[in-house]
């Protein structure tokens, strides 16, 4: 969810700091374990060998590279974005401090196809590489998901996946595209938290990605040029208990290079129930929060003002 940032931002407010870098074809027992680890300490990870083929992301960059280089009256007939389609600068109904522009998605099959025609002079060839793409990052996020489960000694490994494996599965696709600035080190997309369980992140190797593990500070995340940076959201906060926790970040717009990038948000059905499994829950870690639906989360995220950030929507769902 988007909270107020300050813009432009001071450079002496960022120290630098590695997050974990996670083989995915390691040993899968060591594999969660780290990326528990990943979850607890940052709440944000990057993984390399996660099986998604460089075409599939190329042709995807292609794609979201060609909508957001074509005249602004040309892409202006593909929004504005209620929710879907084209958007400029202002993020959610509050809007934001941010320069960026973005292209919103529904992940099903058919608005893709029924879309394409607003996005792109070549429907089938966008349908094919935003379909093809959103079907290797949900496999990822559910694998994810799965050796989360595992890691946390849950006994359905299936406990979180499932969630974005539904067929009425809330999740959405963006691309977002920051356009140089003369500003150095201006707010491209403000500091917010990611509400749904999961998001996976690609970036056009351009840097801009910051996150606040907590400290008040803010670190900068180098592109990988192989990697997808995986963060928690809300939703998995509370499906955890707390244990995972759902980081602010924020995306500085590049004063040289044009920087674009692609997230997966996971997001269970509108009726799905948000609760930690039982194993997560102990006398030493009694509920934190109430049950709740994702639909009724969603929608108090949205009646929210800009700087009234989770702080305020967690104290709703408190047990």
């Amino acid at each position: 969810m988007v909270v107020a940032s300050p813009n432009p931002i001071r450079s002496e407010s960022v120290r630098v700091i590695e997050l974990p870098v996670i083989d995915l074809s390691a040993e899968r027992s060591k594999v969660s374990s780290l990326i528990v680890q990943a979850c607890e300490q940052y709440g944000f990870f990057q993984v390399i060998n996660h099986g998604i083929s460089e075409d599939t992301i190329a042709r995807m960059e292609q794609q979201g590279l060609s909508f957001f280089t074509k005249p602004v009256c040309e892409k202006q007939r593909a929004g504005p974005a209620t929710p879907f389609g084209y958007g400029r600068k202002n993020i959610g109904f509050n809007g934001d401090v941010g320069e960026v522009e973005y292209l919103l998605l529904d992940t099903n099959p058919l608005s893709i196809s029924q879309g394409s025609y607003s996005f792109s002079n070549d429907p089938k060839m966008f349908s094919s590489a935003v379909s093809g793409y959103m079907e290797a990052v949900k496999g990822l996020a559910c694998e994810i998901l799965d050796q989360m489960a595992e890691g946390l000694r849950v006994h359905d490994s299936s406990v979180f996946s499932r969630m974005i494996r539904a067929v009425e599965s809330d999740s959405i696709f963006r691309l977002n595209h920051y356009p140089p600035i003369l500003c150095k080190d201006k707010v491209g997309f403000g500091e917010h938290t990611d509400p749904q369980i999961l998001t996976i992140l690609r970036s056009n190797g351009v840097p801009g990605l910051q996150i606040s593990p907590g400290d008040g500070l803010w670190v900068p995340v180098p592109p990988h040029p192989t990697a997808f940076c995986v963060n928690v959201g809300d939703a998995l906060q509370a499906m955890t208990n707390g244990r995972f926790m759902s980081v602010r970040h924020r995306a500085l717009a590049n004063s040289h290079k044009p920087r674009m990038s692609m997230a997966y948000f996971g997001a269970p059905p509108l009726h799905a129930w948000l609760t930690p499994p039982p194993e997560l829950v102990t006398p030493h870690k009694p509920l934190l929060y109430r049950p709740f639906t994702w639909g009724e989360f969603k929608s108090t995220l949205y009646s929210l003002r800009l700087g009234d950030s989770r702080l305020h929507l967690f104290k709703t769902f408190n047990s």
